[in-house]
């Protein structure tokens, strides 16, 4: 669930997170349920004063300064047009907002309350009296319908996501009612619940320029919200700053509090990480989420850190791993044949890199649902057989049903011999080895790019590219900037590219989108590779339309097995922490979210901190 919020972690993530309901459960028609949960039981009971992993005392002050790769040149979030600037979620409420300590809870912000009948075909949410725009005017249910038309016409992915909502009407001086295409999908009216409210006056009305806006243009008009923050400067390119709406709205309501404690948030960009973390050690910028083993091991010995002005920790997360694999683009003819793609996977070198660029620290990923129980186990039986052998195709590899999938394990004894398998295999696809040069029949070579945005990347894939070499492969590593390689990944030109497929645990309507064949041949997509398989899209739709959580992970376990033999990847690594240095000048809970520190929604600005640095700091 939740379109695009573990693939907006590019340009950074900031989510926060009662009569109490489940999803998928009988309930009598029109029941009200003030907080909604897609797995089990919601956590946090009626009448709860705050989320557990927050600091209710926290104060409110100071600023956070944070580092953005890449670069923007808009503030509308809602347009596929330009580069929207990072953190822009932060000015706006949703319907229901999560818990971050939960998989699948929700509980009502701008709605009081939802009801639904047993059917889930159709969603009502009662608006919340007080509900606000920052401009002080109401949030009405005529906002409401016009925010679901609005972004459904602006962004394609999210007018695929929400497809299934085929109406939105007012139905009451503070409700509003949106009715499915089909009943039986239990998900429905969580992601209902997930909608960003905008203000229907603002987005109808007209510009300084005189021009009518349009949600689905590009634009550095600063556009009014109903969140905890709004933009208080925009340096084009260069830095965005939001400041804390004092007045806010929803500040009181229990899963606002002890949160949204910085006065101001300022991110700053950079096209690349080495002059970003150059102005981290000489303090312009306060945290610093280090993505790369070798430099966690290796670059943080400068003064700051030896003198303890910064910190340098580990934190634990529980989530789904990370997914971030190498994706072919089957678009491509070269790689429409699973044994070149078996070759490539054959060909990677991990435990090479592990050891030399990450100190041995990763573990290589068997599943496209690492570290949660969305991940197979075992061979298939049950209802997990049943279900793949309702949905048995030729698109489905034969191994799903007598192998448990393993990744090539490479040693300086089994190297070569890997190697040598992937020759096999790339030379039966038709791809055969002439002087060095791999060609098909047609004698044209085999070429592949690696397109890239990070530096960091390109040192894990340039031992690749040399492997890949030994088989015959012309490859390459091209690392391009940001706003190139957004409108390359967009129009499917590229090869292969790295990346972020992460989910969370709670799977749903936005599986159409990652595997979906419709999405393959919709450009903003996340099918990425391209794939088109019956199987996989009836194994969608008995995610989408289970009955119960057990019925979910039997057909998502199916789904894994089939994604994973059929080599749409190649299967990276993920990090059971998180790793963040920052300047000691922070408070934090003693507890912290269990999906994530959250650095942004839940840490302060400790005076006490503050200023014995600031003392520090002018010696």
């Amino acid at each position: 669930m939740g379109v695009a919020r573990f693939r907006l972690l590019k340009r950074l993530v900031f989510a926060a997170g009662v009569t109490v309901a489940t999803l998928g459960a009988a309930h009598a028609e029109n029941q009200r349920h003030y907080s909604q949960s897609l797995i089990g039981e919601p956590h946090y009971a009626p009448g709860f004063k705050h989320f557990d992993y927050v600091n209710p005392d926290a104060p409110k002050g100071g600023t956070l300064r944070q580092f953005v790769q890449g670069t923007f040149d808009s503030v509308n979030e809602f347009t596929t047009q330009g580069v929207p600037a990072a953190g822009l979620l932060l000015m706006y409420d949703r319907l229901f907002e999560r818990s971050y300590d939960e998989t699948s809870e929700q509980h009502g912000l701008i709605a009081e309350w939802v009801s639904y009948p047993d059917d889930q075909s159709s969603v009502t949410f009662h608006l919340r009296d007080g509900a606000r725009f920052n401009d002080g005017t109401p949030i009405t249910p005529d906002d409401v319908v016009f925010s679901m038309e609005a972004i459904k016409k602006a962004d394609p992915r999210q007018a695929f996501y929400y497809k299934n909502v085929i109406k939105g009407e007012v139905t009451g001086e503070r409700e509003v009612t949106f009715t499915f295409d089909t009943p039986g999908n239990r998900e429905l009216p969580h992601i209902v619940g997930e909608l960003t409210v905008l203000p229907k006056a603002f987005w109808t009305g007209k510009g300084a320029n005189g021009e009518p806006r349009d949600l689905s243009k590009s634009s550095l008009e600063i556009p009014v919200g109903s969140g905890p923050y709004r933009i208080k400067n925009v340096d084009v390119g260069h830095s965005i700053t939001y400041e804390r709406v004092k007045d806010y709205w929803g500040k009181d309501l229990p899963f606002n509090v002890g949160q949204n404690n910085f006065d101001e948030i300022k991110l700053i960009f950079f096209r690349d990480r080495t002059p970003a973390f150059e102005a981290f050690k000489g303090g312009d910028i306060d945290v610093w989420r280090e993505a790369s083993a070798n430099d966690w091991g290796t670059k943080y010995d400068f003064p700051a850190i030896k003198n303890g002005l910064v910190k340098k920790e580990l934190f634990p997360v529980k989530r789904v791993a990370h997914n971030t694999p190498f994706v072919f683009n089957l678009r491509r003819a070269k790689f429409q044949d699973i044994r070149v793609r078996r070759a490539f996977n054959l060909a990677f070198n991990f435990e090479d890199l592990n050891k030399k660029l990450f100190f041995d620290s990763y573990i290589r990923e068997k599943s496209f649902f690492d570290n949660s129980e969305l991940a197979w186990s075992g061979l298939p039986q049950g209802r997990e057989l049943d279900i793949l052998n309702e949905i048995k195709d030729d698109t489905i590899p034969p191994e799903v049903f007598t192998t448990e999938y393993k990744n090539p394990v490479h040693t300086p004894q089994t190297h070569r011999a890997l190697l040598a398998q992937a020759d096999k295999l790339l030379t039966e696809a038709g791809w055969v080895n002439k002087g060095g040069t791999r060609v098909n029949a047609a004698g044209e070579p085999f070429t592949v790019e690696f397109l890239l945005a990070s530096e960091v990347f390109k040192r894990i894939v340039l031992p690749f590219v040399e492997d890949l070499k030994l088989l015959g492969i012309n490859a390459e590593a091209r690392l391009v900037d940001p706003s190139q390689y957004k409108e390359r990944e967009d129009h499917r030109d590229f090869d292969i590219i790295i990346d972020d497929l992460s989910q969370s645990n709670s799977l749903g309507n936005e599986q159409r989108d990652y595997w979906g064949s419709p999405a393959a041949d919709q450009p903003t997509s996340r099918n990425t590779a391209g794939i088109k398989s019956p199987a996989i899209d009836k194994l969608i739709d008995k995610i989408v339309f289970a009955k119960d959580r057990a019925e979910l992970l039997d057909a998502t376990h199916a789904l894994d097995r089939i994604l994973l033999w059929s080599a749409y990847t190649i299967p990276q690594w993920h990090y059971p922490f998180e790793r963040i240095a920052f300047w000691d000048k922070f408070g934090r809970p003693e507890r912290l979210p269990y999906y994530d520190p959250d650095v942004v929604r839940v840490w302060w600005v400790d005076p006490a901190k503050q200023a014995a640095l600031a003392a520090a700091r002018a010696k």
